[in-house]
């Protein structure tokens, strides 16, 4: 017999490497990685030979028990247990072909006949099994996400973005090759990966980037801690990881330059290198994965066999049913006798004898008994018996809560799970679980199951720590770039900061959701902190034997708080809720424990070990602990749990994993290629469930403050530093605190408590606190930043915080209160000063400006009235004077080096100074005798110095400490905190400073302004702020300055007095905001200071005092680079380089005029001459020159035009008549006469000035490189100084001195005789009007509006342009509340503007000036792109692209109907027709067109439909009967007539036009022919690419010009011109004004032809039309004639006898009206369409008086198609059209006589319903028709004449002409 052996080898980590011989059998690779070998027979033998039962998987057994059901695997269950729905055979193959089961109505039936929850159908489970209830339609991307090649959906912005967030990485292809550069800004540093962080963050020694490059090639680094390796990129790891083998640096430098000896005494080194802890030595595990820690160890027992096996004597284990089996399977033999009792088998035994003695189940095998036992039971030792098996005791049989039965179990769920049908595992109730998960730049969500993958936050820094509050539906995270910690809502909205202060490395963050607390660990400050969930009542938990706490999670059910330590001792541990009962619960193979996460429904902890690789689990107590999986883990870093799966984020693989938590087996990668993933939770109820008691209860616990649960009850807890009053209320406020400043924070340590820990006042923007100070009566703390250059203030809870002086600082690093005339003393190194002011920072005045050399700190002895200070400059020094400036002395100068801190002890009347580089600390008397060393040894480098009571405490920068010592020994020395960075000033915070009497107190001791404390016997004195100057009387201050320099620094505007003795700046104090501050003038007379914002784009001025502020400019600017005022004339202008003019206006902005506009290129300073009527002003562009004209603009002339480089600062100097400017590139300063002749230089080199000024016999000016405004003599360029340094954003400069006085202003005597502008000009004055208004006849007075101009929208801005005058200047119109104007339109009737705002979703009118708007239509609008006004009828229309709708109002917004609904994409423009009653609109939908209805929407054809690609703009000619539209997308302007036919392109290619208009000749008597010719020929439109509105020749498509360029956001524009809206007859005139001032609209009657063209027919002559009825206007001082008085008089009688017959005609007509006879509807504005119509129409021809024409079936003469005809009575006036093909081409046939007739406006609309035959209306009744329906046409006056041919002649009808601007046609 063969001897069968069993051998085991070490295996390698991937099962597929194990190899065993021929006739062998290869176990699965065991959890060590061996690989076990078994004989080919002992595989489906039914014996577990390998032990893990792999050689017993998927056997099919020979035979189960005839009670028993044979499963596809092999296994045998009861047949009972067929079909009962419970998966017994695992394989589900006993539920199968059953017969369907009935569910229930809330369930869902699988296909594999189970049946589910409903809710469970499509959640992303497969919880039928066979994915059945996952079949699910994809969800639908919304227009916002990009959906990637499987179905998901991504954000939209994520395409292309470099990172592959489609989980197939469709997202990132077919992108374009050359990827966007990101270009980071000056105040930016770029990660290698493109990223952009905040330069402070580059070198700051934290991992901002995500990737430590922002920390590699650092010069210094912040140094890692004693126990800590630095990386070379700047990363600190464990020094125990130095040189182990493994690579922990993100560079490698960890393990670079090793030696072999590198391992720590307490450490094993492998083979391979790597360091392990020698207790891993021999311990039974491969902890160096080669096994070297495992080699040359003494045999220990053999390994344990599984219960059912056997162990031979050689230590291996076999099958138990293979002992005794008279074959030696063991290779010693001891499974047989003699080693073995064996009984000798009876042939005869088989399984029909008495089952074969089995106890269940019995089969023959090799012709012998094999007992086996029904599933449930295991075979007892004696090979017959059967016993229950304890599947419970199997980790994982249940997903939770098992219980064993005789024969089989029993699972069960916990509160919130429910057993799925698998009747093992449990699913969690409520909606589908999302993994919420940071990724450093955003917080996204990924559905686990599913591919869909959503952005909750974006634009974050680096988010490392996240949780979330499900009831509450709040995200919180943390950020250790920003060093914040954030939370928002689950939808992403509300971001907010709650803590944002005294944090360093936050990377652990958990909700207490029972509680309603927040959790965070900080490796940084190696600490654990608490506060409310807002980030309140903040305080410090635990701290004591912390190193680098990173992971937390929270089990509020149990009051516990679990964490990870991955210092020099890795450890976790956990505590109770309010810090107690702390204990340590696994420190043994830890390395770098990273993620936490708790399994509430087990009640077991897992982790994740980052460098063992490994994912482990315990119980909460940390028993059982167990890996769960310890291969293919490069860095974990975070981990959660839900149901019964792991889910953990890798940094190496950058994904997000799952694996069963069990077994460990399963993995999937649920999502890769992550930018840095990092935290990672579970969303869902389950992961916080409900069922916890709140120790808290619903009033806080009674706590004032904190309520905080343990494992039994709960504590009250008090915020960080208060102390508790009793047992439940803490104090309101701190009594005793140190105070002190650490650069970027201010902290305090509480002297009320004995915890003595720092805790960080919440203030913001603190970028280098230096000095600090405090004010016990207002409980103020002061301290100086000396990077923003501030002194800054805050309550003591950093509350009310606010900057207090922000300006004239450069190094501000002493600060001193004067607590009891509450003033505020500074010392700045910078400017070698020592300045006071008011403690809010007002009545700033210098103290001590000269013989300072960086004056360092200073105190203040209010009681004595002195102040000190150190000055560490050349010569270092302790002075003294008194407050007020008096009695300066040395006191201290000899044995000093680096004097820093300086402190007062007022009892012992002592000073006390500390020396850096001496390194001692010593005291003296007041006056510097007394000299001592207090502390002399162990001082490595103090700064700050303050005292209390009987201790002296002081900052040290080296030992990063801070210490405190007996003030008068230097004993005792204590330190109260250390390993802190950057420590500056302290100072103890209390509330005993003594208290003294000053006169300073009562009536501030009769100063105007300043009281300072001064030394006895003085004891004060008066001060004033600085630049002006104290009177003879010592108490009062003058009232401003007299002399001064005024100059622009972008951000603010400052002031240099020249009345004192030093240069000092002041600013402007203007409550306003200055964003690019350029140029500056200065009005003499009022004293108001002007200046212009480039980025604001806006002039505005205030007074110098910076009070009553306004602006001036507001629209119209681009770059105001010149601003010059014009104090005689009471004038200002300036130069604008964007727009290329020069313009004028008074000093208030109004009647603002363009005076210069052609030849500039990029005009900039600009200087005035009053006296000779000139301006003068450089242009640097191309061609730079200086040139010359009078201040209205005329008289041009170039002055200078060659060796010119960027001539910035003009100035002219009227004593010496020279004229001075400043040359940047040539950097020179130049003088010439003022005709430009005797040029000469007077300063070179200058480095880069910009701003020059004249003031007495100096000159100044502004440099951008010295950053300083220097001064030198005027004449010859002498002694130059520099007046003032380190100004940086130097520009204009100004000088002034009030005390000199003006001329005579040449306009002073009634504006000149001017209605607007008077211009000086060389010995004479003009009179001008505002832009683009001409001046009238009389060359004095102008006109409100130009008579003919452009009006267009861009978005947020109504303009227009006027067409009189040549500039093309784009004047705004001051319309309010603009945010996305679409369309436009003018009723020139009413004279409004109508126009659409799509953000708003409103229709508005306005008038022109910007006055009486209102909101017609407001409701029911999405998108108006188009709109019309009809003028005629009184209607507006509109299209609604969002809607797709056309409809029409009243103009009032009344009475509003749809009228197109339907085969509507994308209606855009729209335009009316009234005299042809037409409405035309363009679609750009998908299928292009442009349409046409009747005004009543009805009649609607498609007229063009081909070749179209974007009609936007849509424009009607009116007297050429052609339609004219801009096509975006072929870029072409095309022309059709009215029925679409004659198609031709005006014009290709245009760019992207949008909207256009076309001009209207302004017809008059006197106007020659080709004059209107040229008005008529214009077509204009708006270009969105070329950013401008440009116009060409409609009859030609040539003369291509640019009206205006560089405008952003174009869209409508709209020609308003006379007659535009005209109709013969009517002519709307200009309102003229009532005793009251208002506007009254009044009509004129028609008046007789012009006798000028008598009797002209309107017959075609020479290709134009004649002008019918030409109207001329009488003189208005003349009187009507007597004989139109006699003939009115006539008239109405006619019209009574008239209206008579008319009756009694149709009284007649109506008694005998023939049955068959028709009842017709016409329509008007109510919108009610007529089924049968009878149209006359009403038209136009150019140069006739639009005549009311139809044309009446003569009786027996032929049939021409005219007799059937519709009266169409539109509201305003009633439109007589006739049918659509009756065109004025048909009618000249008739050769009509021209003749005058009156019909007035129709002012109902109601409609007309009129009784008439098949047979057409003669003229007599028509006209009585229309007299008897006074209901809807009064005042109707109609003259009919027939000819001697008894041919019917039309009535004649018009309107009066009308003068007034308008956008559409005449009728």
């Amino acid at each position: 017999m063969l001897n069968l052996g069993v051998y085991v080898f070490a295996g390698v980590l991937c099962a597929a490497e194990c190899s065993c011989g021929k006739n062998h059998f290869t176990c699965a690779v065991s959890a060590f990685g061996e690989c076990t070998c078994i004989p080919s027979q002992w595989q489906c033998d039914g014996d577990n030979d390998c032990g893990d039962h792999s050689d017993e998987d998927g056997c099919i057994l020979p035979t189960c028990s005839p009670l028993d059901f044979h499963c596809e695997n092999g296994k045998c269950i009861r047949r009972s247990w067929l079909c009962d729905g419970d998966n017994d055979c695992e394989d589900d193959s006993d539920e199968q072909d059953c017969p369907p089961r009935e569910c229930e109505e809330d369930e869902f039936h699988c296909q594999n006949g189970y049946c589910i929850r409903s809710l469970w159908f499509c959640d992303g489970d497969n919880d039928c099994g066979d994915n059945s209830d996952e079949q699910c339609d994809k969800r639908k991307c919304s227009d916002k996400e990009f959906r990637c090649s499987d179905g998901s959906c991504i954000a939209e912005h994520w395409f292309c973005d470099g990172d592959s967030d489609c989980k197939d990485g469709s997202d990132e292809e077919n992108c374009p090759s050359e990827a966007m550069v990101s270009t980071c800004s000056v105040e930016e540093f770029q990660c290698a990966y493109g990223r952009c962080i905040l330069d402070i963050y580059h070198c700051d020694g934290d991992d901002d980037c995500g990737d430590w490059s922002d920390e590699s090639d650092c010069s210094s680094h912040q140094p890692c801690r004693s126990a800590e390796f630095m990386c070379s990129s700047g990363m600190c790891i464990n020094a125990g990881w130095r040189c182990d083998g493994e690579y922990d640096c993100d560079d490698q430098s960890d393990e670079r330059n090793c030696s072999s000896s590198m391992c720590m005494a307490d450490q094993f080194r492998c083979l391979v290198g790597r360091c392990v802890r020698l207790s891993w030595r021999c311990d039974g595990e491969d902890d160096c994965s080669d096994g070297s820690d495992e080699e040359g160890c003494e045999k220990t027992e053999s390994p344990p066999c599984a219960p059912d096996q056997f162990l031979c004597g050689n230590g291996r284990c076999i099958g138990q049913r293979k002992v005794c089996n008279d074959v030696k399977d063991c290779e010693d033999g001891t499974d047989e006798q003699p080693h073995q009792d064996c009984r000798s088998r009876s042939s005869e035994e088989n399984c029909n004898e008495n089952n074969g003695g089995c106890a269940q189940k019995c089969l023959m095998t090799r012709g012998m008994v094999q007992c086996s036992c029904h599933t449930g039971y295991t075979l007892t030792l004696d090979g017959k018996g059967c016993r229950d098996v304890d599947e419970c005791a199997d980790e994982g049989y249940c997903s939770q809560g098992c219980t064993n039965i005789e024969g089989g179990f029993q699972c069960w769920c916990v509160q919130g799970y429910e057993l799925r049908p698998d009747k093992r595992s449990c699913k969690a109730l409520g909606p589908e679980p999302v993994l919420l998960f940071a990724n450093r730049i955003d917080i996204r969500q990924v559905l686990p199951h599913r591919s869909e993958y959503t952005l909750l936050l974006s634009d974050l820094e680096n988010a490392i720590a996240l949780d979330f509050h499900h009831s509450e539906a709040l995200v919180f995270w943390s950020d250790v770039t920003l060093d914040r910690i954030m939370r928002a809502s689950l939808n992403g909205s509300n971001a907010e900061e709650i803590v944002s202060t005294g944090l360093e490395s936050p990377g652990g963050l958990a909700i207490d959701w029972i509680q309603n607390k927040l959790y965070w660990t900080d490796s940084g400050t190696s600490r654990i902190e608490v506060s409310n969930l807002d980030g309140t009542h903040r305080k410090v938990l635990l701290w004591r034997g912390m190193e680098k706490p990173r992971a937390i999670a929270l089990h509020p059910i149990e009051g516990k708080i679990y964490w990870t330590d991955w210092g020099n001792l890795p450890r976790i541990e956990y505590a109770s809720m309010d810090g107690s009962n702390r204990k340590t619960i696994a420190d043994t193979h830890l390395f770098w424990p990273n993620g936490l996460t708790i399994d509430y429904a087990s009640n077991r902890m897992y982790w994740v070990d980052a460098k063992h690789h490994v994912i482990e689990r315990a119980d909460l107590d940390g028993k059982n602990r167990k890996a769960v999986i310890s291969q293919g883990l490069p860095h974990p870093f975070a981990i959660t749990v839900f149901e019964d799966s792991l889910y953990w984020t890798d940094w190496h693989t950058k994904s997000i994993n799952s694996a069963n938590k069990f077994t460990g087996k399963n993995q999937e990668v649920i999502r890769n290629k992550l930018h840095f993933p990092m935290d990672i939770h579970t969303l869902h109820p389950q992961r916080q469930p409900a069922g916890g008691r709140n120790r808290c209860g619903s009033n806080n616990g009674g706590c004032s403050h904190l309520c905080l649960p343990n494992n039994k009850s709960f504590t009250c807890a008090c915020p960080t530093g208060f102390k508790k009053v009793d047992h439940y209320n803490c104090a309101q406020s701190l009594d005793k605190f140190l105070l002190f400043a650490r650069r970027t924070d201010i902290r305090r340590i509480s002297f009320d408590t004995e915890d003595e820990l720092d805790d960080v006042i919440p203030l913001s923007g603190i970028r280098n606190a230096v000095a600090l100070d405090w004010d016990m009566h207002e409980r103020f703390i002061y301290w100086t930043d000396v990077t923003t250059d501030s002194i800054n203030r805050a309550s003591w809870d950093g509350s009310r915080q606010e900057v207090v002086v922000e300006t004239s600082l450069e190094s501000p690093a002493g600060l001193a209160i004067d607590w009891i005339t509450h003033k505020l003393y500074w010392t700045d190194a910078g400017t070698d000063r020592i300045e006071v002011s008011n403690t809010d920072g007002s009545m700033r005045t210098v103290l001590i400006w000269e013989n300072l050399d960086r004056p360092r700190d200073i105190v203040v002895d209010p009681i004595g009235g002195f102040m000190y200070w150190t000055d560490w400059g050349a010569s270092p020094k302790i002075e003294r004077a008194g407050m007020d400036a008096s009695g300066r002395s040395v006191i201290i100068s000899s044995n000093l080096t680096w004097p820093n801190g300086l402190a007062i002890d007022y009892s012992t009347d002592r000073l006390y100074w500390a020396d850096a580089s001496l390194k001692n600390i010593e005291f003296g008397n007041f006056d510097g005798t007394g000299r001592q060393v207090l502390i002399g040894s162990n001082l490595p480098h103090p700064f700050g110095l303050t005292l209390h009571e009987d201790r002296i405490y002081w900052t040290d920068w080296q030992s990063k400490s801070i210490q405190s010592a007996d003030k008068l020994t230097g004993l005792a020395r204590k330190t109260l905190t250390e390993n802190l960075e950057n420590l500056m000033d302290i100072h103890m915070f209390h509330n005993n400073r003594r208290t003294v009497h000053s006169p300073c107190l009562v009536n501030n001791g009769g100063c105007s302004h300043l009281c300072l404390l001064a030394p006895a016997p003085k004891s004060w004195s008066c001060a004033c702020p600085t630049g002006i100057n104290l009177q003879a009387d010592g108490m009062t201050c003058a009232h401003a300055m007299t002399s001064f320099l005024i100059f622009a620094r972008r951000t603010d505007i400052r002031m240099i007095s020249l009345d004192i003795p030093y240069y000092a700046d002041v600013v402007l104090s203007v409550n306003a905001s200055m964003k690019n501050t350029i140029a500056i003038g200065v009005d003499a007379v009022e004293g108001k200071v002007y200046w212009s914002d480039s980025t604001l784009k806006k002039i505005s001025r205030a007074n110098i005092n910076g009070t009553e502020h306004e602006d001036v400019v507001l629209t119209g600017l681009m770059t105001t680079d010149g601003l010059a005022v014009d104090s005689l004339g009471r004038k200002l202008y300036w130069t604008d380089a964007g727009t290329k003019r020069i313009e004028v206006s008074n000093l208030n902005g109004s009647m603002r005029k363009v005076l210069v506009w052609q030849n500039l290129e990029s005009p900039r300073a600009i200087a005035l001459f009053h006296e000779m009527g000139y301006m003068y002003w450089t242009d640097w562009g191309e061609h730079a020159k200086l040139e010359r004209s009078s201040l209205d603009g005329s008289d041009r002339v170039v002055l200078i035009n060659n060796n010119l480089g960027w001539p910035n600062g003009l100035a002219v100097d009227k004593t010496s008549s020279q004229l001075l400017w400043a040359d940047a590139h040539t950097e020179r300063i130049e003088a010439s006469d003022l005709n430009g002749g005797n040029r000469h230089t007077l300063v070179s080199p200058v480095q880069h000035p910009y701003g020059l000024t004249l003031l007495g016999q100096h000159m100044y000016w502004t440099d951008w490189q010295t950053r300083s405004v220097h001064r030198a003599d005027k004449l010859n360029g002498e002694n130059a100084i520099v007046v003032r340094s380190n100004l940086p954003g130097l520009m204009d400069i100004q000088a002034l001195d009030r005390s000199t006085s003006l001329g005579v202003n040449k306009c002073g005597r009634r504006n000149g005789g001017c209605s607007h502008l008077c211009l000086p000009r060389y010995n004479a004055t003009t009179c001008a009007c505002p832009t683009g208004i001409l001046l009238k006849p009389d060359g004095r007075s102008c006109d409100g509006l130009p008579e003919t101009f452009l009006l267009f929208s861009n978005r947020v801005s109504l303009r227009r342009i006027s067409l009189d005058t040549q500039d093309h200047t784009d004047v705004f119109v001051p319309v309010p509340e603009l945010h996305n104007v679409i369309s436009l339109d003018y009723d020139s009737v009413d004279r409004k503007l109508y126009y659409t705002d799509v953000s708003l979703d409103v229709i508005r009118r306005v008038n022109l000036d910007g006055s009486g708007m209102e909101t017609v239509i407001s409701q029911g609008l999405k998108t108006t792109d188009g709109l019309a006004v009809d003028w005629v009828a009184r209607n507006m229309y509109w299209t609604d692209t969002g809607r797709n709708t056309i409809e029409v109002a009243h103009l009032d917004g009344t009475a509003r109907k749809v009228l197109v609904n339907n085969s509507l994409d994308e209606p855009r423009a729209i335009a009316v027709f009234p005299s042809k009653g037409f409405l035309f609109w363009t679609d750009w939908g998908h299928i292009a067109k442009i349409e046409r209805a009747f005004l009543d929407g009805s009649d609607r054809k498609v007229l063009i439909n081909t070749d179209l690609g974007w009609p936007n703009g849509l424009t009607l000619d009116y007297d050429t009967r052609r339609i004219f539209w801009v096509d975006a997308h072929l870029d072409r302007i095309e022309s059709s007539d009215l029925n679409g036919k004659l198609r031709q392109i005006l014009i290709s290619p245009v760019s992207h036009p949008f909207a256009l208009t076309q001009s209207k000749a302004v017809y008059s008597s006197l106007t020659p022919l080709f004059r209107i010719s040229q008005q008529d020929r214009w077509i204009y439109w708006t270009d969105w690419q070329t950013k401008s509105i440009q116009r060409v020749d409609k009859h030609t498509g040539r003369s291509r010009e640019t009206v205006l360029a560089n405008l952003e956001g174009l869209m409508d524009i709209i020609v308003v011109s006379p007659q535009r809206q005209s109709v013969s007859g009517y002519v709307p005139l200009a309102p003229e004004k009532d005793t009251t001032g208002t506007q009254t609209p009044r009509k004129q009657a028609t008046e007789r032809p012009n006798k000028s063209l008598p009797g002209a027919n309107c017959t075609d002559l020479n290709g134009l039309d004649c002008y019918q009825n030409n109207v001329v206007s009488a003189p208005r001082d003349e009187s009507p004639h007597i004989s139109y008085v006699i003939g009115g008089a006539l008239s109405i009688l006619a019209i009574l006898i008239l209206i008579a017959a008319f009756f009694i005609y149709r009284h007649k007509k109506f008694k005998f009206a023939d049955p068959g006879m028709s009842n017709l509807t016409y329509s008007n504005p109510s919108y009610r369409t007529s089924t049968q119509e009878v149209k006359i129409e009403a038209a136009q021809k150019p140069l006739m008086n639009n005549p009311l024409r139809y044309k009446k079936e003569v009786p027996g003469a032929v049939d021409v198609g005219y007799t059937t005809e519709k009266i169409r009575i539109v509201e305003g006036v009633c439109l007589l059209s006739g049918e659509e093909d009756l065109y004025w081409e048909d009618l000249r046939q008739l050769k009509i006589q021209c003749r005058g007739a009156g019909l007035h406006t129709c002012m109902r609309t109601d409609t007309v319903s009129l009784q008439t035959s098949s047979a057409s209306l003669n003229d007599g009744e028509t006209e009585q028709l229309l007299q008897g329906e006074q209901s809807e046409c009064s005042s109707i006056s109609t003259t009919v004449t027939h000819s001697h041919h008894h041919i019917t002649e039309h009535p004649d009808t018009g309107w009066g002409r009308h003068r007034q601007p308008s956008t559409e046609s005449q009728v």
